[in-house]
């Protein structure tokens, strides 16, 4: 079985193009930042993913995702490779991203850190935990927009 879930940060904006003929087919390709859970002195904090979303999946990472928007995708691993123009063999890996769904409120991410260095949430086992708005403030406040009607044929995921 090849399955992969990963959750991360946008390192920017989804690069998008449409394939060419009749029944044009969108391609996205973005880079996911995640974390590590467990980093050894002097490493990175983090790896740095390449992701590709196909037709519905890559139109809402056009119209939705944006440099720095924490997502959760699940997809699956995929290898290749090429020979580039100075003749060099060229191997790459990346996931083929089959759902993908917002991993934070937009509050959330715009608050994002305070000067402490924490987000909004707090720490607990490496995962963030966020409090839930009180009833009266949760439809106004949460930071999630308003789907408008009719909207659910667009979207990649059900």
């Amino acid at each position: 079985m090849n399955k992969v879930i990963l959750m991360g940060r946008l390192t920017r904006d989804p690069e998008v193009r449409y394939s060419q003929g009749e029944n044009s087919l969108a391609i996205a390709r973005y880079t996911l930042a995640v974390d590590r859970r467990f980093k050894r002195q002097g490493e990175q904090d983090a790896d740095f993913i390449p992701c590709v979303a196909f037709g519905k999946s890559a139109e809402f990472a056009e119209k939705y995702l944006r440099q720095g928007i924490k997502i959760a995708v699940t997809g699956r691993i995929q290898t290749g490779s090429y020979t580039n123009r100075e003749g060099q063999k060229v191997y790459t890996t990346e996931v083929i991203v089959e759902e993908s769904e917002f991993a934070e409120s937009k509050n959330a991410g715009a608050s994002g850190a305070s000067a402490s260095g924490q987000s909004d949430g707090y720490q607990q086992g490496g995962y963030q935990q966020y409090q839930r708005p009180q009833p009266a403030a949760a439809a106004a406040a949460d930071g999630f927009m308003n789907i408008p009607d009719g909207i659910d044929e667009e979207l990649p995921f059900n």
